[in-house]
């Protein structure tokens, strides 16, 4: 069991950098070159291979050559259903905040869901 949940935690550690989350996201239509990656996330070369390499090493994506590129794509969906289920957690947290806020200063409240 504990050498289970050191490889849960490992996978959450990976996931734990918010560059990895950004190349996630950008993958999540599909396969995009090292390159592509690069600029979508505003990041080096270097750097995007780096975190690739983590995401790769984890199991979260896979590789190809393809003539003078290297293309990634997502192994799975899954992941995605993890950082959709923590978007979720924070919508509701917020919703939560909002309304204890409300509660405490009406007049903020109104305020924030006008700037919404």
């Amino acid at each position: 069991m504990d050498e289970l949940l050191e490889i849960v935690a490992a996978q959450f550690r990976v996931l734990g950098d918010p560059t990895r989350l950004k190349l996630l996201q950008a993958l999540r239509p599909g396969e995009l070159s090292v390159g592509r990656l690069a600029d979508t996330v505003g990041a080096s070369q270097a750097n995007t291979s780096k975190h690739l390499g983590a995401l790769l090493d984890a199991g979260f994506v896979t590789r190809r050559r393809a003539g003078g590129s290297t293309l990634y794509q997502v192994v799975g969906r899954v992941v995605f259903l993890l950082i959709d289920a923590v978007y979720s957690g924070l919508d509701l947290q917020t919703a939560k905040r909002r309304d204890l806020l409300a509660a405490v200063r009406p007049e903020a409240a109104q305020g924030s869901a006008g700037n919404a």
